[in-house]
């Protein structure tokens, strides 16, 4: 059968609790703790995340097990995945069987029609190959299409924050002007070419492979949501009100994470 990244119909439900097992390992890797389940609404919704630690992103697998094990299959979201992922002959099929679908407004509106939440990382690669200077730092770089899609959808977004997740690795800069010079953002939309040292590869140049995650310890907080006082097409076409509500996620966002990571410093 041909794989197709579009489906939102690849999920099975077998995967899913082989997944959130994996979930539960990490979670005693890094020693990490996850705050605010009970804040996550009935009904459609769309989980807002910082991202780190490339294709690994452990936070993400730590998260979905304990939502699982307190809320049910049902609470767990889809995930709108980066092309160069979600068209993987490797990764793409596997992703799909728990969930993930090609990011794409498209592949949103059906799901939100169907009733399910979503879980997106505005900030991509940029985010999830930030330097380790960065590492406290929440970086969507003016990306605007997760406040678009939440507002023309008429859902709440669900802020999700980490602290630790990025010293699971080291990533001693990002590169973006070798991203531009190799034209990286034409075939292959990234606009970083990270420098890093991982377990077991040790230096590498360009997008990371699967590595083992030094055991950094993780904190997750889920926030309070976030409704808005307009939404529908209208609101998600007027440039301004969008910017404005992107900011005031953003700046939760980062206000958590700077507390969790003091937190971490002092623990």
């Amino acid at each position: 059968m041909v794989f197709d990244p579009d489906s939102i119909d690849n999920r099975d439900p077998a995967w899913l609790a082989t997944f959130t097992g994996w979930g539960r390992l990490l979670k005693r890797w890094h020693r990490a703790e996850v705050r605010g389940i009970p804040r996550i609404p009935h009904g459609q919704a769309l989980y807002v995340g910082n991202h780190s630690a490339g294709v690994m992103t452990p936070d993400t697998w730590i998260l979905l097990a304990e939502v699982y094990e307190r809320l049910g299959e049902t609470a767990i979201p889809y995930g709108l995945g980066h092309d160069l992922v979600m068209t993987s002959q490797l990764l793409g099929p596997l992703l799909a069987k728990i969930g993930g679908v090609r990011a794409d407004p498209a592949n949103a509106q059906r799901l939100f029609e169907a009733g399910r939440k979503i879980m997106v990382y505005p900030g991509g690669d940029i985010d999830s190959m930030r330097p380790f200077r960065d590492r406290d730092r929440v970086r969507f770089g003016g990306r605007r299409g997760f406040m678009r899609l939440a507002l023309r959808a008429g859902v709440p977004i669900i802020p999700v924050v980490s602290a630790g997740t990025q010293e699971s690795l080291l990533v001693i800069d990002d590169l973006p002007w070798l991203a531009r010079l190799i034209g990286a953002d034409r075939w292959a939309r990234l606009k970083v070419w990270p420098l890093a040292v991982t377990i077991p590869w040790g230096l590498t140049l360009g997008p990371l492979p699967p590595f083992i995650p030094f055991p950094a310890r993780i904190l997750i907080e889920v926030l309070e949501p976030v409704s808005f006082e307009r939404s529908g097409p209208e609101a998600a076409d007027d440039v301004d009100y969008v910017e404005r509500c992107a900011l005031e996620v953003h700046a939760r966002m980062q206000a958590c994470l700077s507390r969790l990571a003091q937190e971490r410093r002092e623990g």
